[in-house]
């Protein structure tokens, strides 16, 4: 009899220890689970607030490189320049013009690359829209025009052709603004691209850069816009 309670005793021991055991695995899986939980939540938080930061920071960085001037960027009157809609040809004092009577259909302006010519009627007509237009001529670098072709593609209110009379390789025109440039790596072309782009200078902000015609004069779903 002694024999028997001394084995149920042990039993339970070996029982009351493993179950002691098991708790105290549990305890450390839950600590476990609590620990990573948290690391991941304060490493969510901290990823979360470096992109909000980092955007802070480009927008703070855009809002900077709108405000600052251009070197060697030329402007005219912006309230002198005409905007009546004409179907007839237009001279204008700059080339590529920066504004003044224009078609009343636009040349599309989403990113749109020419590689030929584009009526200047027309595309007058995306610069009162807030487009850029950059053009270049032969003494551009072909490694260049395939750079600027990437960027206007990717950028929508911009549009892109070669001028082949203009005076600089590289030119960038918005509604009463322009600036020449010899490569596409001149930081002038982001600064020009991010100041006027839908900028402050724009006649008709938001109005639409799809819709119009193409460099053809073909197309055009808009009109008198």
């Amino acid at each position: 009899m002694a024999a028997n309670r001394s084995a149920t005793a042990d039993r339970r021991a070996r029982i009351e220890e493993m179950r002691r055991a098991e708790q105290a695995r549990e305890r450390r899986n839950r600590f476990l689970t609590i620990g990573v939980s948290a690391v991941v939540v304060l490493s969510l938080v901290g990823f979360g607030g470096y992109v909000l930061k980092k955007q802070a920071d480009e927008e703070a960085a855009k809002e900077a490189a709108a405000k600052a001037p251009i070197a060697g960027e030329k402007s005219w009157d912006a309230g002198k320049l005409g905007r009546n809609h004409v179907t007839t040809a237009v001279k204008y004092d700059a080339k590529p013009p920066v504004g003044g009577d224009h078609h009343p259909v636009w040349l599309n302006c989403d990113g749109d690359v020419y590689d030929k010519a584009v009526p200047e009627v027309h595309a007058v007509h995306s610069l009162e829209h807030g487009a850029v237009w950059v053009t270049y001529n032969k003494k551009a670098a072909a490694a260049d025009v395939e750079k600027l072709k990437d960027k206007v593609s990717g950028t929508p209110y911009t549009l892109m052709s070669p001028v082949d009379d203009q005076a600089g390789a590289i030119m960038l025109s918005a509604w009463g603004k322009q600036v020449t440039v010899d490569s596409a790596t001149d930081p002038r072309v982001d600064a020009f691209l991010t100041k006027y782009v839908q900028g402050k200078q724009t006649p008709e902000p938001g109005a639409a850069c799809t819709g119009g015609v193409g460099a053809d004069g073909m197309g055009g779903a808009g009109m008198g816009q």
